[in-house]
């Protein structure tokens, strides 16, 4: 037996060699063993202390990283009549070619054309006869920016030769996302469905403006206009590319790609609200006159679907003034916002075309930051 007081060194040293062989390999393993497991509990503490770091810096990831789908849509609505301030069929021709060049830049989903006379015209059938036929204003500028907006590769599908588009050759193209050129690779593309015969339990067969025709999910009427998904992953041997049939807004609210602009025709300003396409309506209404209230004090709240509204040469007094549902003689009383976007303007009178780029170059900050806040604002 050690005794008391002895070094810690010697007293190990007696008591190992009082023990067998045996036992010191026991207690040398139990060593090792307990050794081990110190260091799997340390390594298995490391882990989870990086695995929630991990999860916490996707969480802060997540939540900067903004959705990337577009959910709210923003409409422009203006008179035929703008077209009355052209000189001739050439110009007229232009004059619609900058107001679909202006709500192309600044992504409008809807294009709403309203005639100040009061007409019931609500398609584009039939042709221009001069300036100061009623309605007829309408119609042709309502003809010019669907052409405008169809892709190049269908207008031959949908746009047969018509009087009211026999300038189009000065029209500037939009060169918008779904203009897609013929090589060029994309998630989505738009089509027109063709006459070609199809296996039973196939669908059909779609020009897509590219260089093979894509087979989509399901059977269709021959002259449709569609929006399809392509399948990726094609084999480049096969003749034929297949696709999925998808609802137009799904570029939009799904990749947050802007895919062109719809068009519909109005029979007044009322109409512009009252058949609205919308289940829900506008819930954000802008009208725009110089004697509305300055722009740069107005504050946007959260919206789901926009309407701006433009009047004609007259402004939108007179667009009031003709509609003989509005028992109003203020303008102002329509919207939510009534609005000057150009305060201080130099000159007497303004384009609707300029006031297009005007109003939608002041309200895109605005417009940004109001879809940003939540919904309840």
């Amino acid at each position: 037996m050690a005794a008391v007081g002895q070094p810690w060194e010697k007293r190990r040293k007696e008591q190992q060699e009082a023990m067998s062989t045996a036992d010191r390999k026991k207690l040398k393993a139990a060593r090792k063993q307990e050794k081990k497991r110190q260091k799997e509990v340390t390594f298995l503490k490391k882990l989870e202390k990086q695995r929630a770091a991990e999860e916490k810096a996707l969480e802060d990831l997540e939540e900067k990283i903004e959705p990337k789908g577009r959910l709210y849509t923003v409409s422009v609505a203006l008179p035929g009549s703008v077209l009355d301030n052209a000189q001739s069929p050439a110009l007229r021709t232009y004059l619609a070619g900058q107001i679909a060049r202006a709500c192309t830049v600044f992504s409008v989903d809807e294009i709403v054309v309203f005639d100040e006379q009061g007409e019931d015209v609500k398609s584009v059938e039939g042709e221009f006869r001069g300036i100061g036929k009623k309605g007829q204003a309408s119609v042709q500028l309502a003809r010019i920016l669907q052409y405008l907006e169809c892709p190049q590769y269908l207008r031959k599908s949908f746009f047969p030769k018509h009087q009211d588009l026999q300038f189009a050759g000065v029209l500037n193209p939009l060169d918008s996302p779904h203009h897609m050129r013929m090589d060029e690779v994309s998630e989505y593309r738009e089509g027109v469905v063709v006459e070609r015969p199809s296996k039973p339990n196939r669908g059909s067969f779609v020009d897509c403006g590219t260089r093979k025709e894509v087979q989509i999910d399901r059977k269709l009427q021959a002259g449709l206009r569609v929006t399809v998904r392509m399948h990726k992953n094609e084999n480049s041997e096969s003749k034929i590319l297949t696709g999925t049939v998808v609802a137009p807004h799904v570029p939009r609210t799904e990749a947050g790609l802007y895919w062109g602009y719809t068009v519909r025709l109005a029979s007044s300003l009322s109409a512009v609200f009252t058949e609205c396409p919308f289940k829900d309506g506008y819930d954000l209404s802008i009208g725009t006159s110089e004697r509305g209230s300055n722009v740069d004090s107005a504050t946007l709240p959260s919206f789901e679907h926009l309407l701006v509204v433009f009047g004609g040469l007259q402004g939108l007094e007179a667009s009031v003034d003709s509609d003989q549902r509005l028992n109003i003689t203020d303008p102002s009383v329509l919207f939510h916002h009534y609005l000057n976007t150009c305060p201080g303007q130099g000159s007497r009178t303004i384009r609707t075309e300029e006031a297009i780029f005007i109003t939608l170059s002041i309200l895109r900050p605005k417009i940004d930051t109001a879809v940003r806040k939540p919904a309840s604002s």
